[in-house]
């Protein structure tokens, strides 16, 4: 994949998730800088998203561990796991929020 390609998909997906927390009913803030997606539960524990060009993936950090997702047929699949990104980000966003968060990213 070219280089633009992917910032583009990243940058895409940031916006929206960003987009869907706006709505979302749990109160999740959230801040983006330099690549770096920065999500804070109710309870001050926080996921932090981040572009590695280098590597061309997406990294996620979470209270429990991290992840590495790679672009692989039109989906980011953890690198360790096969998890898909999107059921992976709900189960995390709820697990660490403590309540049951759906984003609806596929949509």
């Amino acid at each position: 994949m070219k280089d633009a390609d992917y910032h583009e998909l990243i940058d895409n997906l940031f916006i929206a998730i960003e987009e869907a927390l706006e709505v979302c009913e749990v109160d999740i803030d959230y801040e983006g800088a330099g690549g770096i997606l920065t999500l804070t539960m109710p309870n001050h524990t926080k996921i932090i998203l981040n572009k590695q060009p280098p590597l061309q993936q997406l990294w996620v950090a979470t209270k429990f561990n991290g992840h590495h997702f790679n672009f692989t047929d039109g989906q980011w699949i953890d690198e360790r796991t096969d998890a898909e990104f999107f059921s992976f980000f709900d189960e995390a966003l709820s697990k660490q929020a403590g309540q049951d968060i759906k984003l609806n990213l596929q949509d």
